[in-house]
């Protein structure tokens, strides 16, 4: 099958050569033309053959812009799908604008970073079936050999909140990990925390992928001592709280995973020396000035 794919970054670059390697035709467009086969969107859209399949691996901010675009260029039976982090809310509307072009929309949550090339990558498709089963080789292609990895999660809209909801998810199992490592090297007992977490990857209840790529940072750095201890937030655990919110949800363990990043930025925190302060004040207990 022949694909278009904007966007040839750590996933959208690695996703070409996997579809390649499983013998579809992909034709990429970047802003680096050393990463480009073609020199501009519609130069991208030239060479495809209708009915076309564009597929957009860009950020969440530049997500607009190329799916309007992409409207003025495609004909009637073309798909336009966004593989972004985009929030889902927006994948509504832009099903409709281009529905009045007659072009379909999928929204496609991607999960397995790095590693997809190798092992594939699972992926959350929001769309109607008619357009889904037009792109099924490519998610066929895309997807880990076996029986999981792909799911049709619903309607426009349901793949980016499957996807957002898989990433709150992670936040809270990363945070348990997270907590696990920093008490065990707290602990006179343990003297060798890599090897206590590579003792788990197998028959442990809490085994995962995400705890062998905990091995991996331990074997290379035992203590992590060349990091710092500050996380960044893609905003998809925050809409994934806002969600809650919206639904009466309890989610304790993910917003508190989320409010642990906020956390990590603060050198000082502003919340700790109010409660300095206010101990002090109420009981008399000693604070630690500058």
């Amino acid at each position: 099958m022949q694909l278009g794919l904007i966007g040839l970054g750590k996933m959208g670059g690695n996703m070409r050569e996997r579809l390649r390697a499983a013998g579809h035709e992909v034709i990429g467009f970047d802003t680096n033309p050393d990463l480009s086969d073609a020199s501009s969107l519609e130069d991208l859209v030239a060479k495809l053959q209708a009915p076309r399949a564009i597929w957009s691996m860009v950020p969440a901010g530049v997500t607009e812009a190329i799916v309007d675009q992409l409207g003025t260029l495609l004909s009637p039976g073309d798909v336009v799908i966004d593989g972004g982090n985009s929030r889902f809310t927006d994948d509504g509307p832009r099903a409709e604008r281009l529905a009045k072009n007659d072009i379909g929309y999928l929204d496609v949550g991607v999960s397995g970073g790095v590693w997809g090339k190798q092992n594939g990558y699972a992926l959350m498709v929001g769309g109607s079936e008619e357009d889904v089963q037009k792109l099924m080789p490519i998610f066929e292609a895309l997807k880990p050999e076996g029986e999981f990895g792909f799911v049709h999660a619903g309607p426009v809209g349901a793949g980016h909140y499957a996807k957002m909801v898989h990433n709150g998810i992670e936040y809270g199992l990363m945070h348990a990990y997270a907590e696990g490592f920093e008490l065990l090297e707290k602990s006179e007992f343990v003297t060798n925390v890599p090897e206590v977490f590579r003792s788990w990857r197998k028959g442990s209840v809490v085994q995962s992928w995400l705890l062998d790529l905990m091995d991996n940072a331990l074997t290379a750095d035992p203590h992590l001592d060349q990091l710092k201890g500050y996380a960044e937030d893609t905003g998809e655990g925050r809409w994934t709280v806002e969600e809650a919110i919206r639904l009466a949800v309890p989610m304790h363990v993910i917003a508190a995973s989320l409010f642990a990043r906020f956390a990590s930025r603060q050198d000082d925190s502003p919340a700790m020396k109010a409660i300095a302060a206010l101990r002090n004040q109420f009981g008399g207990h000693a604070v630690t000035k500058k």
